[in-house]
């Protein structure tokens, strides 16, 4: 009888940590050069470098990968941890696009981008917190 191997998990499917942290640091790479960016940049503040490593930390653990993020900081309340921050159609779809270049560029599965993408739409729409 043939062993039962468990399914990989979307961190091992991504490529684990170095694949995430390639991901991650385009997205913010492409925030704060790209104008078409402007408006989402605009919510963060001038360094970028802990947004980075929350964001990364966060995937990590999201995608299956170690939960470092929690251990840190405890359970994500993404909603509550972004109210102080307006963000509206705007500031998510530019969140979206950003993200959607990023792991175009990084070479992320077309297939594998389209799921990812599902989630982030989800995650980052109900994140808005202002009227357009």
């Amino acid at each position: 009888m043939a062993a039962m191997t468990e399914p990989l998990s979307l961190y091992e499917v991504i490529g684990g940590e170095t694949r995430v942290r390639d991901m991650v640091d385009r997205f913010y790479d492409l925030m704060d050069l790209e104008p078409q960016f402007a408006v989402l940049r605009a919510v963060h503040p001038p360094t970028l470098e802990h947004a980075r490593e929350q964001l990364f930390l966060f995937l990590c653990g999201w995608m299956g990968g170690p939960d470092t993020y929690i251990e840190r900081n405890g359970h994500p309340r993404l909603r509550a941890r972004h109210m102080p921050f307006a963000i509206g159609t705007v500031e998510r779809d530019q969140w979206l696009q950003a993200m959607a270049w990023a792991m175009d560029d990084v070479g992320i599965d077309e297939a594998l981008r389209l799921r990812l993408m599902e989630s982030f739409y989800q995650t980052a729409d109900w994140m808005r917190n202002k009227p357009d």
